[in-house]
């Protein structure tokens, strides 16, 4: 009976078409391992795909040649076919500068991306704005590359803004090379500008190029891996003649790559072994250990050339296929929102899950343009994908490939490309999977704005063109705020400075066609205290019914200056005498508080609040009563723990002629600058100051007449610092005035 009832059973499960054949499972090991042969094969395919794609910035001090740079690749690897210059004559423009306002004033506004293909390498390229203005654009396109090239200017060399753009690319953990532009200009000098990279930028690193000749008489390079000499003919530079290195520059060639090798060595062990013992170093080896040490971020290698007389563009772009990594050669780490944010490490296949960043957005002729860096898996058009932020399933009408503002279709996109879609409704730093996993990319450092407008449309018609301009600018740039002031009813729009703002004003008139009234600059102040104040206060409110009962207990205090959170609210109450459900009321009337101080209305920022004892009443104490106890407590306390406003101080570099030293360096003085350096190049002073914002109005007029037109300077934010007594009383004057009231 047991016999005849299992052999039911066995035939009756053969017979289910949920169970394989026998011969399907007598053969599986051989087909498993067929198959697993075919997934190593499909791996090996991808590598190689892989292998040959670069993710590449290029990002400098303003006016060091990015764009031009830019044209010539594009021209070199056959993606255009005439070169255009930022500020020809033909009035064309760069490729890349394909904003109307780009090519009038001759600056990059906005980062455009392209990609080119050169000696079977894709290389996908974002061309980023030199103005600190713009410094998301640069800060969004670093956080999505793998690689960038470093602009410097041969006769400028270390500037303020290139201190900050490599700041930016130490945050993200870009490997870089270098490259030394302008050798044809008069001054130039690419070994001062080797040496101040060492000191201002502490970077350790070497040249891999020498020059043949320089200012009028640059002629060539000479390759210090290679030992060959490269010579630009034709009328674009797009002929190559590689000869031998000229005989009388052959000592200091030797010297140079001497230089070469021994710096490589100190961060490469294995061509430190080979140079210690004295063993012949072959091309092959010293580049594998400058690759090594660049990707490692231990080395930067120094190019050099001259992008508007189009010599040392290719060998430049030899490097970054020979030094610079491909997607799977680095490190790209999600957090998994399913396992308490535990930070993953992504394999950067794409065989894996769909996991993609929306790194910048736009508003094209066709809706939202998105762009995506694709970090893992593969991208179809038709696809369904999650963006794991909002939890919405979006379809993808359209995948396309950007060329400046050109749009290419495409079908699909793999792991480590730069792509874009249409239609997809996300914010910048919006996450992407295919559903499988629940990953979010980390977030890019978005700078806090230091500069206000008040904006009105004159016509009370185009309100709503004024609004859906500032609502699209917002979402494109995440430095661009809008607001509302309570008391005036103007809007009010904030950004990283004068021309960030004048940008945004003139492209509401020109897209948008509306004209708009536009008050003084005001500076972004905050507020702060100085010293712990405690607090003990009782909202009690009886007017028949219900009433409003809730008592708050503690104390503030001031954070350091640079702590990283701006409000912090700690609840330090033992037992239950307030009701736990009752602190997040609490906490939001104190950060409700601390967006308006009392000194001059504006944000109460590096204080800490600290919860320690209260009283709640069974019937009359709600979450209203205790978020206006806590807002009167905040205002009652307040000035007693000794607040002082702060504004923002900016770093100014002036680069003037010293024989107006004096007078600057006086003005500089009226406007409470503090001089940090004062060094001479050549006729030149060039001089860093840290200066209020609130004192530099105008300034570029004032420094005009000083120097008689000579003069040029660069601003950036640097911190928000305590005001003066007296500019205290001043600015606290001026606020009550305009209240109406009078200081005591």
């Amino acid at each position: 009976m047991a016999r005849s009832s299992l052999s039911r059973l066995l035939s009756a499960v053969r017979r289910s078409p949920y169970f394989p054949p026998i011969s399907v499972l007598s053969t599986r090991p051989f087909s498993a391992s067929r198959n697993l042969a075919r997934k190593d094969e499909k791996d090996l395919a991808w590598k190689d795909i892989m292998e040959k794609v670069r993710n590449i910035g290029i990002s400098a001090h303003i006016d060091s040649g990015k764009t031009t740079l830019t044209e010539r690749v594009l021209f070199y690897t056959g993606r255009i076919q005439r070169i255009h210059e930022v500020r020809g004559r033909d009035g064309v423009g760069a490729k890349m500068d394909s904003m109307d306002l780009e090519r009038e004033k001759g600056i990059t506004i906005q980062s455009a991306a392209t990609y080119c293909t050169w000696k079977d390498y894709q290389v996908n390229i974002i061309d980023t704005p030199g103005h600190v203005d713009f410094t998301i654009e640069v800060e969004r396109a670093l956080r999505v590359l793998d690689g960038a090239i470093l602009v410097l200017c041969s006769v400028g060399g270390v500037q303020s803004q290139s201190i900050t753009v490599d700041r930016q690319m130490r945050r993200y953990e870009v490997p870089r090379l270098a490259f030394i532009n302008k050798l044809d200009r008069m001054g130039a000098d690419p070994w001062k500008v080797l040496n101040q990279a060492r000191s201002k930028l502490r970077h350790h690193c070497a040249a891999v190029q020498v020059p043949i000749g320089l200012e009028e008489e640059l002629k060539g390079l000479v390759d210090l891996v290679q030992m060959k000499a490269y010579y630009f003919h034709g009328s674009n530079g797009e002929d190559i003649v590689t000869s031998d290195v000229p005989a009388d520059m052959e000592e200091f060639v030797k010297e140079k790559q001497h230089e070469l090798i021994e710096t490589v060595s100190e961060v490469d062990d294995t061509l430190a072994d080979a140079f210690l013992s004295d063993e012949p170093i072959s091309p092959n080896d010293l580049e594998m250990a400058i690759r090594r040490a660049t990707i490692s971020r231990k080395f930067i290698p120094f190019f050099m050339g001259s992008a508007f007389k189009n010599k040392g563009v290719q060998p430049l772009l030899d490097g970054v296929l020979s030094y610079l990594p491909c997607p799977s050669e680095v490190s790209n780490y999600a957090l998994d929102q399913s396992a308490n944010e535990e930070k993953v490490l992504l394999s950067g296949s794409p065989c894996g899950s769909l996991v993609a960043l929306a790194f910048k957005l736009e508003e094209g002729r066709f809706g939202q343009l998105t762009y995506l860096r694709i970090y893992e898996g593969v991208i179809r058009k038709g696809d369904f994908i999650i963006n794991i932020n909002n939890g919405k399933r979006i379809k993808v009408p359209r995948l396309v490939r950007m060329h400046s503002d050109e749009l290419e279709d495409i079908q699909e996109a793999h792991a480590g490309q730069i792509v874009a879609v249409f239609g997809v409704d996300c914010a910048s730093g919006d996450t992407f999977t295919d559903g499988s996993v629940k990953y979010t990319m980390t977030s890019m450092n978005v700078p806090e704005p230091v500069m206000s407008l008040a904006v009105n449309p004159v016509s009370k018609d185009s309100g709503g063109q004024f609004s859906k301009a500032l609502n699209r600018f917002q979402r494109e740039d995440p430095t661009f705020r809008v607001g509302l002031d309570a008391e005036s009813g103007e809007t009010i729009i904030s950004g990283m400075g004068e021309l960030h703002l004048d940008i945004y004003v003139e492209r509401i008139r020109r897209e948008y066609k509306v004209d708009a009234t536009v008050g003084k600059p005001r500076v972004n102040f905050r507020e702060s205290i100085t010293q712990r104040v405690e607090f003990d206060y009782l909202h009690k409110k009886q007017s028949g019914g219900q009433g409003q009962y809730g008592r708050v207990v503690g104390y503030i205090e001031p954070l350091p200056m640079d702590s990283p959170t701006k409000v912090e609210f700690e609840n330090m109450i033992i037992g239950s005498v307030i009701p736990s459900g009752y602190i997040p009321a609490i906490e939001k009337g104190f950060k409700e508080a601390c967006n308006s101080g009392s000194l001059i209305g504006h944000p109460v920022e590096f204080i800490r609040i600290v919860l320690t004892d209260g009283a709640a009443h069974n019937v009359d104490s709600s979450e209203l009563a205790f978020k206006l106890a806590s807002i009167y407590a905040f205002r009652q306390c307040y000035p007693n723990a000794k607040p002082v406003i702060l504004e923002p101080v900016m770093v100014v570099e002036l680069k003037i002629p010293t024989e107006f030293q004096g007078t600057v360096a006086g003005d500089i003085n009226k406007r409470k600058g503090i001089i940090v350096t004062n060094d001479q190049d050549g006729d030149d002073t060039i001089i860093s100051v840290n200066v209020p914002l609130n004192n530099m109005f105008g300034y570029s007029t004032a420094l005009r007449s000083m120097t008689q037109g000579k003069g040029e300077f660069t601003m950036e934010y640097k911190e928000h610092l305590s005001v003066s007594n007296d500019t205290q009383a001043q600015l606290v004057n001026a606020f009550n005035a305009s209240k109406g009231t009078v200081s005591k």
